[in-house]
């Protein structure tokens, strides 16, 4: 029996993996290094020491992760000051059903807590949330399982007793590795070969994760 919802934020409760994507290139082109689409898809969810070794081993050691990192930050918050950060659809259809219907919910995110609870205030979803656990509170961030397993004692639940909804590769591999039922809900690409094996379901938007609920 499914007894927690754990879930990612960027990409699967808010429309904001698109603009980490875009701010990432950015950054690193405007620090002199031709950073691409593919590059910033490939650091999602990503915790700073993986990161740093990713993209050095892309660009070389010269990549000042802090410096790219802090002008991604510049460039994204006068972006959000002006134009906000939009929910994905169904989101709060989703999270008012499992309130609804008992299921607590955590969020498992990448993103310092403060900020993440300020993006949910804004949009009107953080009063959803039973509690909210950020890589910046555990040893080990995604794609270790560190956080999901964090966030399920924020609960008082283990892992298996919950369902884990993720976008990316390094979110899903952290989700599955915590021992979650992991379903992924595609955001900016789909589910790649090598991670199919680690998923429960896949969802069809944020609706359809009722219809895995139930079953």
């Amino acid at each position: 029996m499914i007894k927690g919802v754990l879930s990612d934020m960027d990409g699967v409760i808010l429309d904001s993996e698109k603009l980490y994507v875009r701010f990432w290139c950015e950054a690193g082109q405007a620090c002199g290094f031709p950073m691409e689409r593919k590059h910033a898809l490939g650091i999602r969810s990503m915790a700073r020491p993986y990161a740093i070794e990713k993209l050095q081993g892309w660009f070389g050691e010269s990549f000042d992760y802090d410096e790219v990192r802090n002008k991604r930050i510049e460039l994204m918050n006068a972006y959000v000051d002006v134009h906000g950060i939009e929910p994905k659809p169904q989101a709060e259809y989703l999270l008012s059903y499992l309130k609804e219907k008992g299921i607590k919910v955590a969020l498992a995110t990448a993103t310092a807590k403060p900020l993440a609870e300020k993006y949910l205030e804004r949009v009107g979803l953080l009063k959803y949330f039973d509690a909210v656990a950020s890589a910046k509170q555990v040893e080990h961030g995604k794609p270790a399982p560190d956080i999901y397993i964090y966030a399920a004692s924020l609960l008082g639940l283990k892992p298996e007793e919950c369902i884990a909804l993720e976008d990316s590769p390094n979110g899903i591999r952290s989700a599955h590795a915590a021992g979650c039922k992991t379903v992924m809900v595609p955001d900016l690409d789909g589910a790649a070969e090598e991670i199919k094996p680690l998923l429960y379901d896949i969802a069809d938007g944020l609706a359809d994760v009722v219809r895995i609920v139930e079953n």
